[in-house]
């Protein structure tokens, strides 16, 4: 099989491949959209930023899968005679118009997903120097996919071809790889560093749920980064393959499971928050007089902890006093 042949095949399997990720995309949209709807005491306007997210994702996507399909039905059957094959018309009609409004689609939905990412990291450190850096590179990754796009669009701009185009979005995906590698990176070490603080306070019963494979991999959009990386050194190797790995990255990246697993682990309760970075504190609620100081009359009181405390009771007193582990 020629380099030609190979790459025709990597867009056709890759296209296929991007088509089964959209389906699960719907489903997954389908569920969020259900739970949103049918859940009307949550915060109205968290749960409406959600829906809209999701949908300007689904439309991002949708819109990349669109185009993907009318390029090739028409490169393969349509003008399946046109003077150098399929290789000389994807580089001729690579840059029209509903390619690039594809395209800008992507970037568009891109950055919006990096940004909840980035959000996601600022919950979960709780810190805003943890997410300058991922600030700073989406930043790049901003112009560097505005400029891709701009050059892409001009005629000629065939992404393989090594010229200007190719090195614009070559600074693109590299940037972009490197955001979802820092996230990754910087979200995991944070979820299994307080695991850990929660083992040696609480115990690994209650810290088991930060180890858990399937919160690691939704909360560092673990997916999406393995994703980019195949692309990238796919790309950096200059293999035909390529481009049937970044129809994977795109949906993985861009609208489909990493970021629609996240936000529906949020809208179930399932994800981190703000209440998770707190210190433990013990919340006690007394019945009226009842409570003196740190000693109160057992029959009458009702306690609730929220964390792992001591109850010592005096034998025979009708006393209990209460401390903090």
């Amino acid at each position: 099989m020629t380099v030609s042949d190979t790459f025709q095949s990597s867009f056709y399997y890759g296209n296929n491949i991007q088509n089964i990720l959209y389906g699960i995309e719907l489903v997954l949209y389908y569920k969020t959209m259900g739970i949103l709807l049918s859940n009307r005491r949550a915060n109205t306007k968290a749960y409406l930023f959600y829906a809209l997210f999701s949908s300007i994702m689904v439309f991002g996507l949708t819109v990349w899968i669109a185009t993907a399909v009318i390029f090739g039905e028409k490169m393969w059957l349509v003008d399946s005679n046109f003077p150098g094959g399929p290789d000389m018309y994807w580089k001729k009609n690579i840059s029209v118009w509903y390619m690039a409004w594809a395209m800008s689609a992507v970037i568009l939905v891109q950055l919006m997903t990096d940004g909840l990412r980035i959000y996601r990291c600022w919950i979960i450190w709780d810190s805003y120097r943890a997410i300058v850096v991922p600030i700073i590179l989406w930043l790049s990754t901003l112009v560097f996919g505005v400029l891709s796009d701009c050059a892409g669009s001009l005629p000629g701009g065939y992404f393989f071809s090594g010229s200007i185009t190719s090195q614009f979005g070559l600074a693109y995906y590299s940037v972009s790889v490197l955001l979802n590698t820092v996230l990754t990176c910087t979200i995991c070490y944070r979820i299994v560093q307080h695991g850990r603080r929660v083992r040696e306070r609480l115990g690994p019963e209650y810290a088991s749920s930060y180890f858990a494979i399937v919160t690691l991999i939704i909360e560092s959009i673990l997916p999406s980064t393995l994703s980019g990386i195949a692309f990238l050194v796919s790309l950096g190797i200059g293999s035909p393959t390529s481009v049937a790995f970044i129809s994977v990255y795109f949906p993985m990246m861009v609208c489909c499971i990493s970021p629609q697993l996240l936000i529906l682990l949020v809208i179930v309760g399932r994800a981190w928050d703000k209440d998770t970075n707190k210190q433990p504190g013990s919340s006690i609620n007394f019945s009226p007089d009842t409570a003196f100081g740190s000693e109160f009359d057992s029959r009458g009181a009702r306690v609730h902890l929220q964390t792992l405390s001591n109850v010592h009771i005096a034998d025979g007193q009708g006393k209990v006093a209460i401390s903090q582990v």
